[in-house]
């Protein structure tokens, strides 16, 4: 059945091939020959094409034209070659020319004497002779220099530990009981902290528990107080030490 409707189209018959193929050729030919028209009428025409770009001159006036005249340097007269019977001193004499380094050496240079090769000569100053030990020959004294004494030691007061003996007390004062604390039946324990010195004697004291009433009296006494002093390696050493001070009605 689709045979008989599109045979006509799928299979066109053979005279259509060759009528088709004929409308083909005659319009590529057609084309060709308008293309090969429209070139050659082209190169032909001599309106038609735009014509080329060219260079504009352009002139100036007379009075605009100037000559500069470039500065032509003067070569040098050649030389004249020597001959044998000529000397120098025909020879014409050159100024000298400060940027050129001279070859003649200049008249205010003396000759050379050999001199200035020589070794050179021993010193012979005062230093040589004060090192030397000569300088006292010449009346020359020479002190000697002492070396300065160091300064002392400051040793700083240590606390009291296992490797230190302590210090004894040799000299002991009472405090003296201050009146006003009596009267206010003011009593304690005052609690003070002392430097003793490597010279036994108490140096300085600091309050650590405080009676306002009674402190004054107690720093007063410790300060009388003396002691054998601390030895650290059988060497006397200063330290810190807690006393306590007793006031009782």
């Amino acid at each position: 059945m689709p045979s008989e409707l599109f045979g006509a189209v799928s299979q066109p018959a053979p005279q259509a091939r060759t009528r088709s193929r004929t409308v083909v050729t005659i319009s590529v030919a057609a084309h060709a020959a308008v293309l090969t028209g429209v070139l050659f009428f082209s190169v032909s025409s001599d309106g038609l094409l735009p014509a080329p770009r060219q260079v504009l001159a352009y002139a100036l006036p007379e009075f605009m034209r100037v000559d500069i005249e470039l500065p032509v340097e003067p070569r040098p007269a050649p030389t004249p070659a020597s001959s044998p019977g000529h000397t120098d001193a025909a020879r014409p004499t050159l100024e000298p020319d400060e940027n050129v380094a001279p070859v003649v050496a200049p008249p205010i240079i003396s000759a050379e004497t050999g001199a200035e090769t020589a070794p050179p000569r021993p010193n012979r100053s005062g230093l040589d002779r004060v090192e030397s030990g000569t300088a006292l020959e010449d009346g020359l004294r020479v002190g000697r220099i002492e070396r300065p004494a160091a300064p002392p030691v400051v040793q700083t007061p240590v606390r009291l530990h296992s490797g230190i003996r302590s210090p004894v007390k040799v000299v002991h004062v009472d405090p003296a009981y201050p009146p006003m604390a009596q009267r206010a039946r003011v009593e304690g324990v005052v609690i003070l902290e002392a430097v003793i010195g490597t010279s036994g004697r108490v140096e300085s004291v600091e309050v650590l528990r405080s009676i306002p009433l009674l402190d004054q009296s107690a720093v007063s006494a410790v300060r009388q107080w003396q002691y054998r002093p601390a030895m650290l390696n059988d060497e006397a050493v200063p330290v810190i030490v807690t006393v306590t001070v007793h006031f009782k009605l």
